[in-house]
């Protein structure tokens, strides 16, 4: 098997690299490891910055997303029992975000590779990337019990943490900068309405607590007096601040509701809307960064060469910066004949993925507490709340952040 451009991985900067490559007329195979339902399931980030939101809409991706996604211009900061909301179109010229989950815009992107686009191979194993450093490297695979090779003129691993790609770079080459973080999120779903209708991030003694949301589900159901029946199912998503290594059983649903009640507690009559709890699941927090993002021909985005915690929203918007990066290098080696876009490639990437790493590392450290803090800590922390909730500068620098760095 023969193609432009191997793809590792069929997370979402594998597909939008799919797409984008598709729609400049560059061939491509994507090589994902899972079976179709696994990667149409697996809950990931939510948050879609607006350079993302740009991206899908352009690409032609985005027509579910626009329909179902929710809009949000802005978030709310707690802390001390105050509540400040932070506007984003008035600190950033009018960007906003998208609530869309990463579960749906796969789907999507599935969807359309399979209806426009080139091969998808699900269930096709990636063994090992050969020939990184030549200009003809190969991705050895196995699907269906049997192995194969697909030869490629550039080869794109976009497998996560634990994939084979980055493990086709010589040792003396890598560089690795990572921090672990002492705790942890406790996620839970729950069917019940957002008892709010922007995230709201709460620092409190107790520890970090984050109220999030998916869109409405609607179903339809027909009846006899009207042809269908539209029923909105509201989803809420809700994290805690707790140890590493907690175990999600270990918190009872109850235990759950009265923590996060706690933790968003506010000075009004602000009230926490309970409901059913259908997942809870553990979120460890980890910062990692492996440099460089080139081999060869090899090219790493997304998680297999950088993670963030979650906290700043930016995992999922990184890798597709990487994607859109790698794309336009490659259509402007095509169309000029230089290759200095993607030489330029790891250089470019990481100038905005540091800048992610810093406010991630910004936002955790302001909201969540340290099992070591003191009680100069946790004033420091409320200190910095105030100067955002209290300066323009302060408050434009989050919200700048937050709504994404630019894709050029």
């Amino acid at each position: 098997m023969r193609t432009t451009v191997g793809i590792i991985g069929a997370g979402p900067a594998g597909l939008v690299l799919a797409r984008l490559l598709h729609n400049a007329g560059i061939d491509a195979v994507v090589l994902e490891s899972r079976d179709r339902a696994y990667v149409e399931q697996r809950q990931r980030a939510g948050i879609l910055e607006q350079g993302t939101v740009d991206v899908l809409r352009a690409a032609g991706a985005a027509e579910r997303m626009d329909r179902e996604g929710l809009r949000h211009d802005g978030i709310e900061l707690r802390f001390d029992r105050r509540r400040h909301r932070v506007d984003f179109p008035s600190l950033t010229g009018g960007k906003s975000v998208m609530v869309y989950a990463q579960t749906e815009v796969c789907k999507d992107l599935v969807a359309l590779r399979l209806k426009e686009g080139g091969p998808l191979l699900f269930e096709a194993e990636a063994l090992a990337v050969e020939d990184a450093d030549t200009e003809h490297p190969r991705v050895r695979f196995r699907r269906q019990g049997r192995e194969d090779v697909l030869e490629c003129d550039y080869v794109v691993g976009c497998d996560g943490f634990w994939g084979v790609s980055r493990k086709a770079i010589p040792a003396g080459l890598s560089r690795v900068h990572e921090r672990t973080y002492p705790f942890a999120w406790l996620g839970i779903l729950a069917d019940v309405a957002p008892s709010h209708d922007e995230l709201v991030y709460a620092r409190h003694d107790r520890g970090f607590a984050l109220l999030s949301m998916r869109p409405p589900v609607t179903r339809h159901h027909p009846s006899k007096e009207v042809a269908s029946l539209s029923i909105d199912s509201y989803v809420s998503r809700l994290y805690l601040q707790v140890p590493a290594g907690t175990e999600a059983q270990s918190w009872a649903d109850e235990e759950i509701w009265d923590e996060l009640e706690r933790r968003f507690e506010t000075a009004d009559d602000w009230r926490l809307h309970r409901g059913p709890i259908t997942q809870k699941s553990v979120t460890p927090m980890r910062s990692f960064v492996h440099e460089p993002m080139r081999y060869g021909r090899l090219f790493l985005a997304g998680d297999a060469a950088h993670i963030v915690p979650p906290t700043g929203a930016k995992g999922l918007n990184l890798a597709v910066g990487d994607v859109v990066t790698f794309a336009r290098a490659l259509v402007h080696r095509r169309e000029t004949g230089s290759a200095e876009l993607l030489d330029a490639y790891s250089q470019t990437c990481l100038r905005r993925i540091w800048q992610a790493e810093r406010f991630s590392y910004d936002m955790t450290t302001l909201l969540h507490r340290d099992p070591a803090a003191t009680s100069f800590d946790d004033r420091l922390q409320l200190a910095r709340l105030e100067r955002v909730a209290g300066h323009r500068a302060a408050e434009t620098d989050l919200a700048e952040a937050y709504t994404g760095f630019p894709l050029d």
